[in-house]
């Protein structure tokens, strides 16, 4: 049997039509198939190749990690350096008092044990979410999205549980001492790059103060450089209480991460003991690897390039079938008249070698979240064949 056989018959699906697309290597911001068949990656795996497939830094520390141990012991009882230094690095990317690392691996493990870090400080049993959210498919984070066409199957989820509209400012009065925590992505990813005022993030920071409600943000999708600033919570002049991240974080290994102050973690250490655990969460080779995607976002002044990348996507795409753009940074959506007009474009632009999608709760714009390291150069290879799909599409 060929891999494509293999791939239908032994590995579980999550769709009828899987995209089927055979890749072999994978080097920068492109992909390789049989026959050296390029594609140029647009999505960077769904926000996680921030600084490229297989940078040459990370894989430098992914060997050097190799030749001393991996797996040691459950995480959390033995000193070792890749997670020590990992979470040294992290919280000087960030305010002071957000000081106390978790490490998992990944986002839907960080969001279960941000949720349950919030009930267990505040006692309280109550979350609010959005509507349209996506923040995981495990029953925790999948309990607090915001879509009920992918939870209804799956109930009972979570008790107490309740979305609010993202950005209405007449709901913020729905938190209250009941709530343990509000979890928001600072920027709403899969409806589609839905942005927020800072105006409104404000004054959910103020209403969260007001009630002893913790923030959590989700920057799973948006963090690690993404939007033009490390995290983009920076975008609006707050602080969570709790950060969330993952994907972008590992450099293509599996990680993640949520984040708070050491007197809010602690109250995991009691009553009960262990109150969260995880075997492999911060796996040595993980954690070196993400330490290498700090220093090369920093070292190579990626985040300073983001807007400039951004504003050239959207100066390029152009054409009467492109309805807007909506974006903060590297973070964009695509705006056509429908999921029918766009599903062939997205067809044939990966027929052409470029790979985009759509959002799960917006099927009719297209993802373009490419690596940060894309270069102006690719930016017009991409965007060529994009509009030369538009073209012969419709």
């Amino acid at each position: 049997m060929n891999n494509r056989q293999l791939f239908l018959s032994h590995l579980a699906q999550t769709t009828d039509f899987p995209l089927m697309i055979e890749i072999e290597k994978a080097e920068g911001v492109y992909m390789y198939g049989p026959g050296e068949k390029k594609y140029l990656d647009l999505i960077s795996g769904i926000g996680v190749s921030n600084v490229g497939h297989r940078h040459p830094k990370v894989l430098t520390a992914i060997q050097e990690q190799l030749d001393k141990y991996l797996h040691l012991m459950v995480y959390g009882e033995y000193v070792q350096s890749p997670q020590t230094k990992l979470a040294k690095a992290l919280t000087d990317t960030l305010p002071e008092h957000l000081d106390n690392v978790y490490l998992v691996n990944s986002g839907s493990e960080a969001v279960e044990g941000a949720l349950k870090l919030a009930k267990r400080y505040t006692n309280r049993r109550e979350i609010i979410s959005c509507v349209n959210a996506y923040h995981g498919s495990s029953h925790g984070s999948l309990s607090v999205g915001g879509n009920e066409i992918f939870k209804r199957a799956y109930r009972p989820l979570l008790p107490g549980i309740r979305n609010v509209t993202y950005g209405s400012f007449y709901q913020l009065s729905e938190i209250t001492t009941d709530t343990a925590a509000v979890i928001i992505e600072t920027i709403q990813g899969e409806a589609g790059i839905k942005v927020a005022c800072s105006n409104y993030f404000q004054a959910l920071r103020k209403r969260c103060d007001e009630t002893g409600t913790l923030l959590i943000l989700d920057e799973i999708q948006a963090g690690f450089g993404r939007t033009g600033k490390f995290w983009a919570f920076e975008h609006f002049g707050i602080v969570p209480d709790i950060l969330v991240c993952a994907k972008g974080m590992g450099g293509g290994m599996p990680i993640g991460a949520f984040i708070a102050n050491k007197e809010v973690m602690g109250a995991f250490k009691n009553n009960p003991l262990l109150g969260h655990i995880t075997t492999f969460g911060g796996h040595p080779v993980s954690a070196a690897a993400s330490l290498a995607t700090i220093k090369i976002i920093q070292e190579e002044n990626l985040l300073d390039q983001v807007e400039i990348k951004a504003e050239l996507f959207k100066k390029l795409l152009k054409h009467p079938k492109i309805k807007g753009i909506r974006n903060k940074g590297l973070m964009m959506a695509v705006e056509f008249e429908s999921f029918d007009v766009l599903k062939p474009i997205i067809d044939l632009a990966i027929e052409k070698g470029v790979i985009t999608d759509w959002f799960l709760f917006c099927d009719d714009a297209m993802r373009i979240a490419p690596p940060l390291i894309i270069t102006e150069e690719q930016i017009h290879e991409a965007c060529t064949v994009i509009l030369a799909a538009i073209e012969e599409v419709n």
